[in-house]
């Protein structure tokens, strides 16, 4: 599945930045009430009901709020006008999008959320989060019900457990070549085009900006953040460029698939407390890399026991 960021779908704005104690609250049946987003996680964003106010325009139905702080990436579509808080962001659609493609967009942005917390905002980074450029069928085919439950409710793995007991240590460059990137630096790049570029950041799979140059590393591959925010490692699904400087590139011997790739990178990252930014992760230490995967029962990684948990994942049916 092709992912674009939130800005090539939507227009992004801040909101009307209103303080609720400023308004005349009211309840919802009273004439000429409106509802009032704020970055609450619960009820639709919907904090309390104002009275609208005839010289501030609201922020226009059919658009998605979306919280920058507090509650950060609470997402909810909005079908009604409203006004908002502190730190509510609006992304107003730039074609037309169905009601169930609206909701689709705001799950597929909450689903960002772990990536964010407290101390760390989405204000300047909420255009480039990445989301699917098309909804994939299977949502076109559930009801508003299942909609509703699948928006208030976290989806539980109810799937394969894993043990790690059973697991056992391979040697990373059994597996794969580690090699640094022979790209140019982003100074020395074109800017504005579709080739994503990788570098050290821990956020948006590490891609930091898009140029026009072709890309030069595959799709398949895995990044590892030798320096910046060090230790982080990323599957990469389409090519891209990365910075020669604080990035690694794990190319892998063996035919790897979007979910075995999200299964091992997830199992180096676990490793990135030993590393800092006085001690890095270059190619040498890569190379003596040790890491622990379930094993077939001749002993070999088992790379379907790691297809088929990712797969019992929630939001699996969108990796491709």
């Amino acid at each position: 599945m092709k992912l674009v960021k939130i800005a090539d779908l939507f227009e992004v704005k801040y909101g009307v930045n209103l303080e609720l104690i400023n308004l005349d609250e009211c309840e919802k049946q009273t004439k000429n009430s409106i509802n009032f987003i704020s970055r609450t996680e619960k009820n639709n964003g919907i904090s309390a009901y104002v009275q609208k106010i005839d010289n501030i325009e609201p922020n226009p139905a059919y658009t998605i709020s979306v919280a920058g702080g507090g509650s950060v990436l609470a997402t909810f579509f909005q079908q009604e006008q409203y006004y908002s808080g502190r730190d509510i962001y609006i992304l107003i659609p730039k074609r037309y999008f169905s009601e169930i493609e609206m909701i689709f967009y705001a799950y597929c942005i909450r689903k960002n959320k772990y990536r964010y917390n407290y101390g760390r905002q989405a204000n300047k980074t909420l255009p480039d989060i990445l989301i699917p450029e098309v909804m994939p069928i299977e949502w076109k085919e559930l009801k508003m019900e299942q909609l509703n439950t699948l928006i208030a409710k976290p989806i539980l793995n109810k799937g394969m457990q894993l043990n790690t007991k059973e697991w056992k240590w391979f040697d990373l460059k059994d597996f794969f070549d580690v090699s640094a990137s022979r790209d140019s630096l982003s100074e020395d790049l074109t800017e504005g085009g579709k080739t994503p570029y990788v570098t050290s950041s821990e956020t948006n799979n590490g891609i930091t900006s898009f140029f026009q140059e072709p890309a030069t590393n595959k799709a398949g591959t895995i990044t590892a953040n030798r320096g910046g925010s060090v230790g982080y490692f990323f599957y990469q699904p389409v090519d891209y460029m990365a910075t020669p400087v604080d990035v690694r590139i794990l190319s892998p011997k063996f035919k790897i698939d979007p979910y075995i790739g999200l299964f091992v990178k997830t199992v180096l990252q676990l490793e990135k407390y030993r590393y800092n930014y006085s001690r890095k992760m270059g190619t040498d230490r890569l190379n003596e890399f040790r890491i622990k995967l379930p094993k077939t029962t001749d002993k070999q990684p088992d790379w379907d026991y790691m297809r088929n948990y990712i797969k019992t994942l929630p939001y699996s049916s969108n990796i491709n």
